[in-house]
């Protein structure tokens, strides 16, 4: 049975608090892995959450402040370590190759896998497509480049059984009309509908802009920074952050399905409140005062989101 979920690895922003480590996420889709922003500590984060090297796929670097990317040495070691047997894609800005390069390299070590490196440049676009989903970057608005991903699932169809039934079409002329696409004079759309692919989006540090819109435009689920308070915007704007009332209006115009907010300055001594949901805390508050109605999660280290079922 394929699982999509995102696992939550840490919540921190710059400074990791007791009970928060740095930044590290991980999708889970299908049968691939995709780790987004492995922050200092996030190899041993993996291990609590069960999350191995091999199930890694693909790496995917917002931007190259320390919080998002100082875990890559010791994820890139243990990914070669474990000698995983499948390539490694690495994006991250094009204009931080150098940095790359420095935590690829930090220290000695065996190479035993290969991780290709597809840096992103530009205002981003599409960098990779498989059969189960497209991969999409857009640039950010951060004081160094900073870009956000999304995949997106290809369109299907759900077939209704009760136009099948009127067609008289059934066993296995239904995967002979799936696979020709029509029978009998009888087409797909005659017995079928369009199933909308799931879409994620996972969007780190920025101001609000035009790529932080159409990442999160239509999302099922929208992994998104929440740094400060609304009292705080002043702070959020000249660092190139986002309020929680700011993130929530960003997923109520783009009819986001499940808002995750995470990223949260060590200001603020609980952002979630007492549970893993919203019960209660200011960010949750915030983002409900915003006019956002979907589902809400303040994230908390090692919480497990599963991606909400196609509607």
């Amino acid at each position: 049975m394929s699982v999509r979920e995102f696992v939550v690895l840490g919540t921190a922003s710059q400074v990791p608090t007791r009970h928060r480590n740095h930044n590290g996420y991980l999708l889970r889709w299908d049968s691939e892995g995709i780790l987004f922003d492995p922050g200092e500590g996030t190899q041993r984060q993996m291990l609590r959450a069960g999350v191995a090297a091999h199930d890694l796929n693909r790496i995917c670097v917002t931007h190259f402040h320390g919080d998002h990317s100082l875990g890559l040495a010791g994820v890139i070691q243990r990914i070669n370590l474990d000698r995983v047997p499948h390539p490694v894609t690495a994006h991250y800005p094009a204009s931080g190759q150098r940095f790359f390069d420095r935590l690829r390299y930090a220290t000695a070590y065996r190479e035993t896998v290969d991780i290709a490196e597809e840096p992103v440049s530009g205002e981003g676009g599409v960098l990779a497509e498989t059969a189960s989903y497209r991969l999409e970057a857009r640039r950010l608005s951060h004081p160094v480049e900073s870009y956000g991903y999304r995949l997106v699932e290809p369109d299907g169809r759900r077939m209704l059984p009760e136009r099948l039934a009127a067609h008289g079409i059934a066993g296995p002329d239904v995967g002979r009309l799936q696979r020709e696409g029509s029978l009998g004079g009888v087409t797909l759309d005659d017995v079928s509908e369009v199933r909308r692919g799931q879409r994620v989006a996972f969007v780190m540090d920025t101001r609000l802009c035009e790529g932080v819109t159409e990442l999160a435009d239509g999302c099922d689920l929208l992994v998104i920074e929440s740094t400060f308070l609304d009292e705080d915007r002043r702070l959020a704007s000249d660092h190139g952050h986002l309020t929680a009332g700011q993130a929530a209006r960003v997923a109520r115009d783009g009819n986001v399905r499940h808002l995750v907010l995470t990223h949260f300055s060590q200001r603020y001594a609980d952002p979630g409140g007492p549970s893993r949901t919203e019960s209660g805390g200011e960010f949750a508050r915030q983002a409900r005062a915003a006019g956002f109605t979907g589902e809400l999660t303040v994230a908390r280290d090692l919480d497990r989101v599963p991606v909400p079922r196609r509607g």
